[in-house]
């Protein structure tokens, strides 16, 4: 987990630091959370007001917003062991910034907490947690017909990319990232393809048209390597195939259904594209029904929203290529989904500064965490993200709900 933890935010920096411009809208935002990033200063007095700071689009809250009900409330774990040592629990969320833990067991909230500039219905950036949301609209499209098969190549339906990486690639490919792209995270090479994309964003300019940029690097299918680009095409093969943008479709076919309480805000670039791979900003209650919808097997009071067998081949790794042991650093990948090891069928969305959707299934467990880690990033390992760590924490709170 070393390169592709930083993607999300480091193309935009890399945008700013080489163009010298800010997205929009104000010299404050590039002074205060562009210029600081990965330097260890806090975050948390901006990734709960990015709609204030930067061009969105917007879900507006479910007319039937649905309130998880409340269970026999615990306390946390006092510490968790983690790589044979007893961590303190205290310490590790405010080491980790935290500004959000949501705790569903059987569907019932059995612990809630906000810290720092978090809150019930605050919109929290939730970085690449947002492939997850794709993934299902993708599901859904493939439901409802929009998109006939994921064994389709994408360039069926965008044919833009044809003269690029993409061509002829398996939808499936993609959502694995697998896409056989060649992907440069070097984020001190100005010359690097996280540079390229950093400058897009910057300039105002189009996402889509930088995916059809990327070039081929070996066979698609092969490697599962982190491109968040992967994502963004996937989101443009959304828009194309639906004739919808994703935020319209999402409204209807997740926000609407799902219950979502409060309004949420994808970033979007110059041409108003969101940026599918890790501009969605939600509250910790709307990131949960995610997971739980995943947990019920897309099942949501009475109504299948995705497809059963959607959410089951998801959440495995369905190739040598895709296996814990085959990443190197302790977790596999399904359909935008990270996998544990492990017997449980753990699996999780997570983003850059200890963003979690967190699915036990054995457990009936969900658990959200928002944060701002101050210290994300400072070095290039788990010493600073602590996303492992991360899971082991939860781990310790779904033995402390477990019976007996």
């Amino acid at each position: 987990m070393k390169k592709w933890q930083l993607t999300v935010i480091a193309v935009i920096i890399f945008g700013i630091l080489l163009t010298g411009c800010a997205m929009k809208p104000t010299d404050q935002f590039a002074g205060s959370f562009f210029d600081t990033l990965f330097t260890g200063a806090e975050q948390y007095e901006n990734f709960n007001r990015v709609v204030e700071l930067l061009p969105t689009s917007t879900l507006t809250a479910s007319s039937r917003p649905y309130d998880f009900p409340d269970g026999t409330m615990m306390t946390l774990p006092g510490s968790f062991m983690y790589e044979g040592k007893s961590v303190k629990t205290d310490n590790f969320l405010a080491e980790t910034d935290t500004s959000a833990i949501l705790v569903l067991k059987n569907d019932k909230v059995r612990y809630e907490s906000y810290s720092l500039t978090g809150g019930r219905a605050v919109s929290w950036l939730s970085m690449s947690v947002a492939k997850s949301f794709i993934s299902a609209l993708v599901g859904i499209a493939v439901e409802e017909r929009h998109i006939e098969s994921i064994e389709d190549p994408v360039t069926k339906y965008i044919p833009g990319l044809a003269a690029s990486a993409y061509d002829n690639v398996r939808i499936k490919d993609i959502l694995q990232m697998s896409s056989g792209a060649r992907w440069n995270e070097d984020y001190s090479d100005p010359a690097s393809d996280v540079a390229r994309l950093g400058q897009t964003l910057a300039s105002g300019g189009s996402l889509n048209a930088f995916s059809a940029t990327l070039v081929r690097d070996r066979k698609p299918g092969t490697l599962s390597l982190y491109n968040s680009t992967d994502t963004q095409v996937l989101g443009q093969l959304l828009v194309n195939a639906t004739g919808r943008s994703i935020t319209d479709y999402m409204q209807e076919k997740l926000w609407q259904p799902l219950g979502m309480e409060s309004p949420a805000y994808w970033i979007i670039d110059g041409v108003g594209m969101e940026m599918a791979f890790g501009g969605l900003n939600a509250t910790a209650r709307d990131y949960a029904k995610l997971g739980q919808l995943y947990l019920n097997g897309g099942l949501w009071g009475d109504r299948q929203i995705l497809p059963e067998s959607w959410v089951a081949a998801s959440i495995v790794a369905d190739a040598p290529h895709l296996t814990v042991e085959a990443n190197g650093f302790g977790l596999g990948y399904g359909y935008q989904w990270w996998l544990m090891d492990g017997k449980e069928g753990e699996y999780s969305a997570i983003g850059v500064y200890n963003q979690f959707i967190y699915v036990n299934p054995v457990q009936e467990l969900v658990i959200v965490k928002l944060s701002a880690n101050s210290d994300y990033g400072l070095t290039n390992d788990e010493s600073s993200f602590r996303e492992l760590e991360t899971i082991e924490f939860f781990r310790a709170i779904g033995n402390q709900l477990a019976p007996n």
